[in-house]
C-alpha cells in the first residue's frame, strides 16, 4: 500500500489511473458503486480513500487516504513514471516532452527539466494536481 496525502482521494486516484493506465478496481461485494459504499461509512469517513490498480496485476496498488496534516518538506513517497527506458539525447528529451505535454492537460504541472549529466539521463520534475513531485524519467 502506497500512501499520499491527498485533499480530494478519488481525484487523486484517477489522475494517477490516468497517468499509469491504472484502473479504479470494482466496489465491495453488494454495492453497485464506490458512491454506494461510501455513503453506509461515517460521515467523518466519506471520501477519505481511495484506491487505483494495475489491470494487468503486476504493478503495485496504489491507495489514496486524506490525513490530519499537511505536506511540510517531502514527499512520503516519490514515484519515477518511466517513459524514456532506453532512449539517451533528443529522443529521450521528446518522449518527456511529449508525455508532459499530456500529464500537463489532466492537471499536473511542470516543475524543471533535469538534462543528463554523465552519470543520469534526463528527466522531467512534476507535480501532480495536490502538489506531490513525481518524475518522467
Amino acid at each position: 500500500m502506497h500512501r499520499f496525502r491527498a485533499l480530494l482521494p478519488e481525484r487523486v486516484a484517477r489522475f494517477w489511473c490516468e497517468v499509469l493506465g491504472y484502473v479504479v478496481p470494482p466496489p465491495p461485494e453488494g454495492f453497485a458503486t464506490w458512491d454506494d459504499f461510501d455513503r453506509t461509512l461515517p460521515p467523518e469517513h466519506q471520501g477519505s480513500a481511495f484506491a487505483c490498480v494495475d489491470p494487468s496485476g503486476v504493478g503495485p496498488r496504489l491507495y489514496f487516504q486524506r490525513v490530519p496534516e499537511g505536506k511540510v518538506v517531502k514527499n512520503r513517497l516519490h514515484l519515477d513514471v518511466r517513459v524514456g527506458t532506453g532512449l539517451v539525447g533528443e529522443e529521450r528529451l521528446a518522449a518527456l516532452e511529449a508525455e508532459c505535454a499530456r500529464l500537463v492537460a489532466l492537471g499536473a504541472v511542470r516543475v524543471r527539466l533535469l538534462l543528463a549529466d554523465g552519470g543520469n539521463e534526463s528527466c522531467l520534475v512534476m507535480q501532480d494536481i495536490e502538489g506531490n513531485e513525481f518524475c518522467l524519467d
